[in-house]
């Protein structure tokens, strides 16, 4: 070793540490010491050197040593070491005299002692190191006669120390060093700095409440790593899901999670993430109350983060099987005495400034269980000690906190300052919602607010108040409805990754005809469909809110009809029914009972809706479906006789009685109902000031046995119709014709997509049309008229938030919407049709028309009048 060329050995030297620095990025980080201990004894084998070779030995050792450092702390996890050894680099740095250099090896130095100070949540601190790192790299960029080379490194301290600014709550600061940055690395071609930096940057927006615009971010971070070859980085996955949390779709943040996690569980050097991961599943599992799947998997997040270590995480695992028995204990009544204990010790426990909202959630969590235990003393002053929320506090958090306050002023006796905390709950989860995009996050956004609802709606109905549960109902329930509809058209990569579903599902169809294997087709279908479900998060956008209907504004517009708002607290069903001016309350019996007789009867008209259904199977079916009527008769609409009389009604679902045909009822049959999701979009549409269209179209698609029959006696009633069929009723040439027409007529199948409800169908000549293209239309029909599939059908969120193909037209503002919520014959529906619009043309009522038409063969015609009649 002494005969060592210093030259050579310095050669080697920089091998090693590229060997070490590749290891390192696989989290070998053992590999990577044992390297560079190699490289540190060939240093030291010829040292002391020559004066011409002194800088390059000094360069290789501050090197050497300062990745020994970095690998060493993540594998002891001692930080006070790490910035210990990097305090020993620095003063070997003070000995190289060139300016540049010196600038280099500095700005390096300050960078990753940066990185270390805000692994333990020293963010203050860090962020003046970030800034003399900047300062020593803009130096070298002064004096560089090629920038570009030296510009990655500038542009990963600029983003670090904007996500600092982020940790910290400086907004402003965070988002200009973000742009910064992204502009940077987007001029000198930095592609996958630049998705980095834009996936920071949707972080940023999804910290400040900005969930479409994170969405779109790192929707374009994920295409800026596909462009250059790259696979996304799992934690941008994370992060998606991350958003979809915030927007209340816990399913589709569960799908998301569930194939991010499969990717991350065949590379080994991600399991702090892959933990991460694991926690926000069980996050989502607790949103959908799978409280059983939200313990296990929060355990197996935290068995693996004991092993990488990681505080903030642990803590979260903890509140989140705290939050789980929480649930649990609350829900059945018995609250053991030691859970509020255990809920204060792991609050106690995390004392570390960054796990201040993980402590002050178990706390509130406490709080909750001590009021339930009665045990108010404590609750008191354990509420006291949570932290009033910050700008950028999740909503969540907000939710709980009003819940805690709603509940200990219930316990207290003061219902008036509950109901206050509540309102004031909701109004902040409104501006929540303002902030959405397209109609899956705004329907799904109510989730976070489904408690505070439900606390409201038991408090006034102790009451007997049906004025006041009324105003709370509507205060509570189907918030989408309430935006102005925007004429924005649909976005055009959208619509491009639309065409793309649709062509796909036409080669489905194909092959399958012709035999051949469809699986690879499938996957590539569904996948595109997640793509574009995923644009349709961000590009969407609604107008103002409306205000709440009050009382006395339906009371006046209802006129000689009559109002039925369904509700349910706990599984108590109950009816606010507004007529003749007065408003009465009626309870109903047992909201499970309504609710299963309710599918029972949807499952017996699917099996009813063949034209050629054998006689004996055919009265057997019938004789059953004829038992769940009565029975959701005797339960729903004869208690309400003597307040409704012979009324026409506008009925408000609630939960499963969405899925109600409500002229199968004796007591309904030949009575007009129209069916709306609040009294709000009841008389948003009654009001809607609609241009005076005569465009009526009408469409057939194809595999229609009666529809033919059907459109040529339509067209004695519409002699001026557009009328599309064969293969002049695409897609595209439907959609501009319906565009501002006064009626549009589908007589096509089509399919409800319960998962999936904005992508339910209608099948045209050349493929499906799909409800977030009806939603894209400028100026939606005035009447749409689904003649033979089941799109009435919505996906019932929470809050009642309805979502489907014709809950999205109404939403995009046609005033109502006539559809089958079961399925219906093709023969049945030709002849339903033939009389609705017979009755129409002298009645000139929808809801009129309609139940003139059902009351013929009310079990073979279950259609619905959706929005106004």
């Amino acid at each position: 070793m002494t005969n060592l060329d210093p030259v050579e050995a310095i050669e080697r030297v920089r091998a090693l540490q590229q060997a070490a620095s590749d290891a390192s990025c696989v989290a070998r980080f053992h590999e990577g010491v044992r390297l560079l201990k190699r490289g540190m004894a060939l240093l030291d084998a010829v040292h002391p050197v020559a004066e011409e070779h002194r800088t390059d030995w000094l360069v290789a050792r501050i090197r050497l040593s300062s990745l020994l450092v970095a690998l060493r702390s993540e594998i002891s996890g001692d930080v006070a070491a790490g910035l210990a050894g990097l305090d020993d680099v620095r003063l070997l740095i003070s000995a190289v005299e060139e300016p540049l250099l010196h600038a280099e090896l500095s700005g390096a130095l300050n960078h990753n002692y940066a990185m270390r100070l805000k692994s333990v949540g020293r963010n203050e601190d860090s962020l003046k190191y970030f800034e003399a790192a900047l300062e020593h790299k803009e130096f070298r960029l002064a004096h560089a006669e090629d920038p570009g080379s030296l510009m990655g490194t500038y542009v990963l301290s600029l983003s670090s120390r904007g996500w600092v600014h982020t940790l910290l709550g400086n907004v402003g600061q965070a988002r200009d060093d973000l742009r910064r940055a992204v502009e940077l690395a987007e001029k000198y071609e930095l592609h996958a700095l630049a998705g980095d930096v834009r996936r920071n940057l949707g972080t940023l927006a999804l910290r400040t409440g900005d969930v479409p615009e994170a969405l779109r971010l790192f929707e374009e971070s994920e295409r800026t790593y596909r462009t250059i070859g790259m696979d996304p980085p799992a934690v941008l996955g994370r992060e998606q899901a991350q958003a979809l949390l915030a927007a209340g779709l816990a399913d589709e943040a569960s799908d998301h999670l569930d194939e991010v996690r499969v990717m991350m569980e065949k590379d080994v050097s991600v399991a702090r993430e892959l933990a991460t991961v694991e926690l926000h599943r069980a996050t989502a599992a607790l949103m959908t109350d799978d409280l059983d799947l939200a313990r296990e998997t929060a355990a197996a997040a935290r068995r693996r983060l004991q092993r990488v270590g990681c505080q903030t995480c642990l803590a979260n695992a903890m509140v989140i099987g705290l939050k789980a028995d929480t649930r649990d204990a609350l829900r059945g009544g018995v609250v053991p005495g030691g859970l509020p204990t255990r809920a204060l010790r792991a609050a106690e426990k995390m004392q570390l400034p960054r796990l201040t909202d993980q402590a002050a959630t178990a706390r509130m969590l406490a709080v909750r269980l001590d009021i339930r235990r009665g045990n108010l003393n404590r609750a008191v002053e354990t509420l006291a000690k949570v932290p009033r929320p910050g700008q950028l506090t999740p909503i969540d958090y907000r939710m709980l906190r009003r819940l805690c306050r709603a509940e200990l002023a219930v316990a207290q006796g003061s219902r008036a300052k509950a109901l206050t905390e509540i309102r004031s709950g909701l109004t902040e989860l409104d501006a929540v919602r303002d902030r959405m995009g397209g109609l899956d996050l705004v329907s799904g956004t109510a989730l976070h607010g489904q408690e505070l609802a439900d606390l409201a709606v038991k408090l006034v109905l102790e009451r007997n108040d049906a004025r006041r549960l009324f105003v709370w109902l509507e205060r509570t329930r189907a918030q989408t409805y309430r935006y102005e509809p925007l004429s924005a058209g649909t976005d055009p990569e959208l619509a491009a990754r639309v065409a793309e579903v649709r062509g796909l599902g036409q080669a489905i169809q194909e092959a399958q005809h012709d035999g051949h294997p469809i699986a690879g087709l499938r996957a590539k279908y569904n996948e595109r469909l997640r793509e574009a479900q995923r644009l349709g998060w961000h590009t969407g956008r609604w107008g103002r809110p409306r205000p709440v209907a009050g009382l006395h504004e339906v009371v006046e517009r209802l006129g000689d009809r009559a109002m039925v708002s369904f509700a349910a607290s706990g599984d108590e069903l109950v009816a606010v029914v507004v007529a003749g001016g007065e408003c009465k309350l009626v309870r109903l019996g047992s909201a499970g009972a309504a609710a299963e007789s309710a599918r029972v009867l949807n499952v017996d008209l699917d099996a009813l809706a063949p034209d050629n259904l054998p006689e004996r199977l055919a009265e057997v079916v019938m004789a059953s479906a004829r038992k769940q009527a009565d029975k959701l008769d005797a339960q729903l609409i004869r208690p309400l006789a003597e307040t409704i009389g012979d009324r026409e009604l506008v009925i408000v679902p609630t939960g499963p009685l969405y899925a109600v045909p409500w002229g199968v009822l004796p007591g309904l049959r030949g009575r007009p109902t129209v069916v709306a999701p609040s009294a709000t979009a009841w008389l948003a549409a009654e009001l809607a000031k609609s241009p005076r269209a005569r465009k009526i179209v009408l469409v057939r698609g194809p595999g229609l046995a009666g529809a033919r029959g059907e459109l040529e006696k339509l067209t004695t009633h519409y002699r001026t119709a557009t009328t599309m069929t064969g293969a002049k009723a695409t897609v595209k040439s439907v959609l501009r014709a319906m565009d501002g027409a006064k009626l549009a007529h589908f007589a096509a199948h089509g399919a409800h997509e319960p998962e999936n409800a904005l992508f339910s169908r209608l099948e045209l000549a050349d493929g499906a049309l799909f409800g977030h293209e009806m939603a894209g239309l400028r100026q939606p029909p005035r009447q749409v008229v689904f003649a033979a599939c089941e799109l009435a059908l919505n996906r019932i969120r929470p809050g009642d938030e309805a979502l489907g193909f014709a809950s999205a037209l109404l939403a995009s503002g046609s005033r109502t919407v006539i559809a089958p919520l079961s399925r219906v014959g093709d023969l049945a529906s030709a002849a339903a049709m033939d009389d609705y619009y017979r009755a129409l043309a002298v009645r000139d009522s929808p809801a009129l028309a309609l139940a003139d038409a059902i009351a013929v063969d009310p079990f073979r015609r279950p259609f619905v009048c959706l929005g106004s009649g």
